[in-house]
């Protein structure tokens, strides 16, 4: 019998059935294609062991001058900056109360506390330190008190709990004293997004705004926009204050409120996006409120003077300024392109290019009828914007067009539309890449999957990754990514990605399967008899273990089965198998830990075959 050279198309095909993907890869997890041959994706290891609290949907690396490397992360919780793999907290404070104003109770046998606080503006899970405070005269001393605490309910507006350290006994009588000090930290936001209330569910006006919830960035998605200033971090919580952290005052400093700046003026009070322009250096905010207004504009754009983050009230001898954008009804989100900046509305996409005075901006609509299907699911890569909108994947290089996929249908039947806010782009211009994670599941689905589109090959891939953010992260020499656990969201993790082979030492589990395949129109029994594999090994060969697993029907309607398992190790020389039927799919998985893989040339040994 002889042997015949098995040439699949490459990419991930599944526009079709699985039939009709003939000769070519039909499903795939954790795999690639380089040169159109299938290969395993990168591992990763935790960047650091320290933990942090709450979903990062959001990190921005940069360079000091001073040669320290930062990597910025936004939760829903929190704000914080790395430096040498040590997590710090810069979550700006925004209310310090005058000694003595918080009183607590507790009660006997409880480690739970009832604090009082006048209009304590607090939310639940809010973060408050305490200092300066008495014992309550039992097991709840000012040791306990002195801490920072999660705020586990909100009783009304002057009165909320806590859990503490210790149980307390029947001394704790007293309310911690006159001089208890509480540093309330900006009230958290949400892991999910709530249909019916905030931008992006509709017309502005439309359906139940003004009947529901208005937006805000407590009860609402916590998505954080970050750039950089000089050295010096910017980052918005969506529909949230704007806030500055000072790289020259170190870690031990918070951020503060751009009204906090020295010289602020008119700064804004809340935004949906900020970030600062790469050529001429304004801060920009996109949807913020107008000049002596408290409220979001959700069209207006508005940006400081050059060089000055904390001016914002335009005159004759400076550039601030502000725009209000002519398509949409909202902005969705915006991405620095090649000479200027995409600004997309629920309806349409402007071009915004710095032009100097006297009107410092330019603004032009690109296209109309299409948007953002999320705030962060655009990205650029070498000179395009890749994006994905509520109903197709699009490039934009000095105009949009739209990309062919052949996952499509895949993807769009499958992703949460309720929770499509979380997804978000991430490039990987090492290996021509641009990934989009997105949420399946149940209502409150979190990212589960993923689709990647090779845009040097024309290519695309589908798989599983829970991931909450993930940068390329130009000043490391991996890539980093967050992760996104909701069962423990206090005890998140940074992941270096695209090293080694496994899955935080774990094993990746990376697998490809064909569409089908047979003899001529289908109308012959095939006898597979033979495999002679092809493979690239990397890592610790000796470890290799890869199954083929050969699948079978009769016909297109039946269920696969699977009909015969070999295995693939360091050495093999061929496989032999007996595999009868009409149409056959063929299924590589790898196990086992420390090395990867690369598929080449399969050759099959196949014959016609009767029906006994």
């Amino acid at each position: 019998m002889a042997l015949q050279k098995a040439k699949f198309i490459p990419g991930i095909n599944r526009e079709g059935t699985r039939y009709s993907a003939d000769s070519g890869w039909y499903d795939c997890d954790k795999m690639r294609f380089r040169k159109g041959y299938p290969e395993t994706i990168g591992g990763w290891v935790k960047y650091t062991q320290e933990s942090y609290k709450g979903v990062a949907r959001a990190l921005h690396d940069w360079s000091a001058k001073s040669g320290a490397n930062y990597l910025a992360i936004g939760t829903n919780l929190k704000e914080y900056v790395e430096i040498g793999e040590d997590i710090v907290d810069i979550t700006p404070i925004r209310l310090t109360t005058a000694a003595g104003d918080p009183r607590f109770a507790a009660v006997n046998g409880s480690s739970v506390l009832t604090v009082t606080e006048t209009d304590h503006g607090a939310v639940l899970n809010d973060f408050v330190t305490f200092s300066a405070s008495a014992s309550l005269g039992g097991t709840i001393t000012d040791v306990v008190l002195d801490q920072e605490y999660q705020i586990t309910e909100i009783v009304d507006p002057d009165n909320f709990k806590i859990d503490v350290t210790t149980v307390a006994n029947g001394s704790d009588t007293g309310d911690g004293g006159a001089g208890t000090i509480a540093a309330y930290q900006i009230n958290v936001g949400t892991n999910a997004f709530v249909s019916g209330t905030g931008w992006g569910v509709g017309a502005y006006g439309d359906g139940p705004w003004g009947f529901s919830v208005a937006l805000s960035d407590t009860n609402q998605l916590r998505l954080v926009s970050q750039d950089i200033f000089g050295d010096d971090l910017i980052f918005n919580p969506r529909g949230g204050g704007v806030y500055y952290w000072d790289e020259s005052a170190g870690t031990a400093v918070r951020g503060i409120d751009f009204s906090d700046l020295a010289g602020a003026s008119d700064t804004p009070i809340a935004s949906l996006q900020t970030m600062v322009s790469d050529v001429d250096r304004h801060v920009i905010c996109f949807g913020v409120n107008a000049l002596g207004e408290n409220e979001i504009d959700p069209l207006l754009i508005r940006w400081s003077d050059q060089e000055n983050a904390a001016v914002w009230t335009p005159t004759a001898t400076n550039s601030a300024g502000g725009q209000v954008l002519s398509v949409g009804t909202a902005v969705v989100g915006a991405v620095k392109a090649r000479h200027e900046i995409l600004v997309f509305t629920d309806i349409g996409i402007t071009s915004m290019r710095f032009s100097g005075a006297p009107f410092v901006y330019t603004f032009s609509v690109v296209a109309e009828n299409i948007s953002l299907i999320a705030p962060k699911a655009a990205v650029a890569a070498g000179d395009s914007v890749y994006f994905m909108d509520r109903e197709g994947f699009y490039l934009y290089k000095g105009s949009v067009q739209p990309i062919p996929c052949s996952v499509y249908d895949y993807v769009f039947s499958h992703l949460q539309k309720e929770q499509q806010y979380k997804i978000f782009a991430a490039a990987n211009p090492d290996d021509s890449e641009v990934t989009w994670f997105y949420p399946v599941g149940g209502s409150n689905a979190e990212i589960t999957n993923y689709v990647t589109y090779n845009y040097a090959e024309n290519l695309w891939t589908i798989g599983t990754f829970d991931r909450g953010a993930w940068i390329h992260a130009g000043t490391k020499d991996y890539p980093v990514s967050a992760s996104n656990d909701l069962v423990d969201v206090n005890t998140n993790f940074l992941f270096t990605q695209e090293i080694g082979h496994d899955a935080d030492g774990s094993e990746m589990d990376p697998f490809i399967e064909s569409g089908g395949m047979e003899i001529g129109e289908g109308d012959d029994i095939m006898f597979l008899s033979r495999i002679v594999a092809d493979l690239y090994l990397s890592g610790m060969v000796d470890n290799v273990d890869i199954d083929v697993i050969i699948k079978g029907r009769m016909y297109p309607l039946e269920s696969l089965s699977t009909l015969y398992t070999t295995s693939i190790v360091a050495g093999t020389t061929q496989n032999n198998v007996r595999v009868r039927s009409r149409e056959i799919a063929i299924r590589l998985e790898g196990s086992g830990m420390g090395y990867g893989w690369r598929m080449g040339d399969f050759r099959f040994d196949a014959k016609k075959d009767g029906e006994r």
